[in-house]
């Protein structure tokens, strides 16, 4: 799988591009809190896919980075998804698909599941309204921070992450305006997710996401990248040309969406 880091830039850059991109060419506009917001819950939701990939819960070991963001409480929760996600496929899986052991990279890893998940958050966002949002920004934003400051966040532990992103949670709603509901939370959820399914299909393993169309009498083929096209794990291209990328992408978006602010206080 492509590192957490990269996932995290990924959904951020996309977040933020995408958001230049719609007020330039589509006059759709967000308020800065929208923006910033938005940016964090789709970084977090760029490592939710890997939310199938648990450790040993009672060691609190191991794992994907989103199941050790919240100590053994999220090792728990990847444990029941990664065990629920094999139940789908063991259930669904066709004559040419192979017998698994485990359920890393199957359903949480398809387009169907998360653009699902986008849509479903949306909607519960209208319907529950703020405590709804305040435990998704909760947990999106920790994801972010585990991501996004991964070796700052691995030092200091899963503690000090619960804590920043309770407190970011709560500024984030206090932030956000009242006065137009949250369903871009819900895009910002699924972008998340379906981009991270484009990082690990550059990666060897590809991803299953057109997931339950059958392609030759399998339900679960992972499409991806040929072999000698693959990006390697951790490896050069990752860590020195897509993470400084995504990084600048997301300056020069930021920074794009920032200048029209600034310039309604110049003189």
């Amino acid at each position: 799988m492509v590192m957490g880091p990269t996932h995290a830039l990924s959904g951020a850059a996309a977040w933020l591009a995408g958001s230049w991109a719609l007020a330039q060419f589509a006059n759709v506009h967000q308020r800065p809190a929208e923006i910033v917001v938005g940016a964090a819950v789709c970084a977090g939701a760029a490592l939710l896919p890997d939310l199938d990939c648990s450790g040993r819960v009672t060691a609190n070991k191991g794992g994907a980075t989103v199941a050790r963001t919240f100590g053994i409480v999220s090792l728990f929760l990847a444990e029941c998804v990664e065990k629920f996600a094999l139940a789908v496929y063991m259930v669904t899986r066709m004559k040419h698909d192979p017998k698994r052991k485990n359920g890393h990279r199957t359903l949480t890893h398809t387009w169907v599941f998360n653009v699902a998940l986008g849509g479903g958050v949306a909607w519960a966002a209208g319907h529950w309204g703020k405590p709804f949002v305040i435990g998704l920004l909760f947990f999106t934003f920790g994801l972010a921070i585990r991501g996004l400051l991964a070796e700052w966040a691995k030092e200091r532990g899963w503690i000090v992450v619960t804590v920043l992103s309770g407190a970011a949670a709560y500024g984030g709603w206090l932030w956000l305006p009242a006065d137009r509901g949250f369903p871009l939370l819900g895009l910002a959820i699924g972008a998340g997710g379906v981009i991270h399914t484009w990082g690990d299909m550059i990666t060897k393993a590809g991803c299953p996401v057109l997931w339950p169309l059958p392609l030759a009498g399998r339900a679960w083929r992972e499409i991806g990248v040929p072999d000698f096209m693959a990006v390697k794990v951790g490896g050069g291209f990752e860590v020195k040309g897509l993470r400084p990328f995504f990084l600048v992408t997301s300056t020069v978006a930021a920074i794009a969406l920032a200048v029209p602010e600034v310039t309604k206080y110049l003189p």
